[in-house]
């Protein structure tokens, strides 16, 4: 069994980890750069160590210092959350070697899951469906064109290593993937200090679609639905609901399965999230995210189930607390809000003035602002996370307005006012959802 656990994380994921440690009654360890000395979960957490300075390379990617705070508080397992250090599968082993619980899935499982050509491979080998493209990473330019030309342009390369959009580029011709290539390549090795590329067919109005699973050590997985994360900007995303507007029963079933499938094929334990593309139809395999997405709490609204304590419970060697797929009820949205501009989307630093949360039915806020809160602007912008829940997608919809309305930060810029906008577009409200929902929305106003 687990006593006490350092959560290698900061902001609302680690408040949401320590949340979920309570409940289970274990103890919690913090660990902060000296930009987060007065945040939140530095506050509330048992006990708290320093790692690093401000830059996320000094402190909360520093697997020395991390490893160092659990040992000197005696901390028997470790939560990464999402983000930093989370699908880093040496951290993974370097925890494990160390005599500690690693709360995650198999270090196997993370890197062969997050080599995007790999996971391609076992998606494919255990029939679950994948867009036309490379099986292994591109050798050169000239290969990356001869293969485009067999399946069609247009086509978009991808970071094997990669993730949030980095070392993506869409080619509509030959001409525009030579150029592609070489930024894409660059890119990538810049974010993920590899620069291997693979490509794909390039679908023109997809939707993103994900799967929730759940695996634990005797070999129970369990799908939990579908999330709708189609609203993005540069591949991040911005809104997610459960269940999507565009998903049945019979569809749900299918991807469900080969969340499964996918998942069940590299021995997968703890939260996982498949993510699809969805168009015209027909589903393809895009990534699996070897951890607890930003977005789990529209899953949890929807099932009622705590997906952190299962991770927790996971962790113990205790089995699932489900023992097959839940009915969802009703319908979940969960709305980003970031320190940026709703307009440019430049990043907003600054000290919290005014805060003031939306109250009434459905209504969650998982966030670590406070009064007095300086904004630092050394990490991700995400301040809080707007978590609404009705009877069907109507009401979930109006719930959302009225928090949004409510919803008061002073002192940074915040994305409400863009959320704002979206909940009131006609196409958002039909479901008629893209991954480009964004920029047909925006392009209006900006002339182009």
């Amino acid at each position: 069994m687990l006593s006490k656990v350092l959560i290698a994380n900061r902001g609302e994921i680690a408040l949401r980890i320590i949340a979920a440690c309570r409940e289970a009654g274990l103890a919690t360890v913090a660990v902060h750069s000296e930009a987060d000395r007065e945040c939140l979960h530095v506050r509330l957490a048992d006990q708290s160590v320093c790692i690093g300075p401000p830059p996320a390379r000094a402190s909360y990617l520093n697997i020395a210092s991390v490893i160092a705070a659990a040992e000197i508080t005696g901390a028997d397992a470790v939560h990464p959350g999402y983000g930093f250090l989370a699908e880093n599968a040496h951290f993974a082993e370097v925890v494990q070697e160390c005599g500690m619980t690693w709360i995650g899935p198999p270090p196997d499982a993370i890197r062969r899951m997050g080599d995007k050509s790999q996971a391609r491979r076992t998606a494919a080998a255990n029939n679950v469906p994948i867009l036309p493209g490379s099986a292994n990473p591109l050798t050169s330019r000239e290969e990356a064109v001869a293969l485009a030309e067999e399946i069609g342009f247009p086509v978009i390369l991808k970071a094997s290593a990669g993730g949030g959009g980095k070392g993506m580029r869409v080619a509509a011709d030959a001409r525009t993937l030579h150029h592609a290539f070489d930024t894409a390549h660059m890119e990538a090795e810049r974010a993920f200090g590899v620069g291997d590329l693979y490509l794909e067919k390039y679908l023109d109005h997809p939707r993103h679609i994900e799967v929730q699973v759940l695996g634990d050590q005797y070999g129970r997985i369990v799908a939990l639905g579908e999330r709708e994360c189609s609203i993005q900007r540069r591949h991040q995303k911005l809104i997610e609901e459960s269940p999507s507007p565009a998903v049945d029963e019979e569809l749900r079933i299918r991807m469900c399965d080969a969340a499964v499938a996918a998942s069940r094929a590299v021995g997968y334990t703890s939260a996982g999230t498949i993510e699809f593309l969805y168009q015209d139809g027909q589903f393809y395999f895009m990534e699996m995210n070897t951890r607890v997405q930003v977005e789990h709490p529209v899953t949890e609204a929807v099932t009622g189930v705590d997906i952190v304590l299962e991770q927790l419970r996971i962790a113990a060697g205790l089995p699932l607390s489900i023992r097959r797929r839940p009915r969802l009820r009703g319908h979940a949205i969960e709305l980003r809000i970031n320190a940026e501009d709703p307009v440019t989307f430049a990043p907003s630093a600054g000290t919290i003035t005014e805060l003031g949360f939306p109250v009434g039915p459905g209504v969650r806020i998982d966030t670590h602002l406070y009064r007095g809160y300086r904004v630092p602007p050394h990490y991700d912008s995400l301040l809080a996370k707007l978590i609404v829940w009705g009877r069907d997608r109507q009401e979930a919809v109006r719930r959302a307005r009225r928090a949004l309305d409510t919803f008061l930060v002073g002192g940074v810029k915040t994305s409400i006012p863009l959320h704002r906008r979206i909940l009131e577009e006609p196409d958002f409200l039909a479901g008629r959802l893209s991954t480009h929902f964004l920029d047909h929305m925006i392009r209006p106003e900006s002339g182009s």
